[in-house]
């Protein structure tokens, strides 16, 4: 489970995300800085369990953790637009997110051939 690169991937999204948000103006931390944090981890349970399930829950777990990508983005370009984020930081983050979105729309691709 953990030499899927999806895996790797998200664990350094997390690596760098998680000591961003505590940088945030503390006023945003327990808004915005919360949210980003509590939905990347979410999103690595769901792969967790999508990992972990049968084929008709993993199917569900994918989809609930295409739902925590799509928030994340969401909340990211947010942060941006608050200024929060710089636009190289922006960048990088979206990077990442981008290449674990691919690896997570072929993972659902595959469970969906599988079925």
């Amino acid at each position: 489970m953990q030499q899927s690169p999806i895996f790797a991937r998200t664990y350094d999204l997390l690596l760098w995300l998680i000591p961003w948000t505590t940088k945030m103006p503390r006023e945003q931390r327990f808004v915005l800085a919360r949210a980003v944090q509590e939905t990347a981890l979410r999103f690595q349970e769901a792969l967790f369990e999508a990992a972990l399930a049968g084929e008709q829950g993993r199917r569900r777990a994918l989809a609930c953790a295409d739902v925590d990508l799509t928030k994340l983005r969401f909340y990211l370009r947010l942060c941006h637009d608050l200024r929060l984020m710089s636009l190289d930081q922006y960048r990088h983050v979206s990077e990442m997110i981008e290449e674990v979105g691919r690896l997570l729309g072929g993972w659902r691709k595959k469970s969906l051939a599988a079925a």
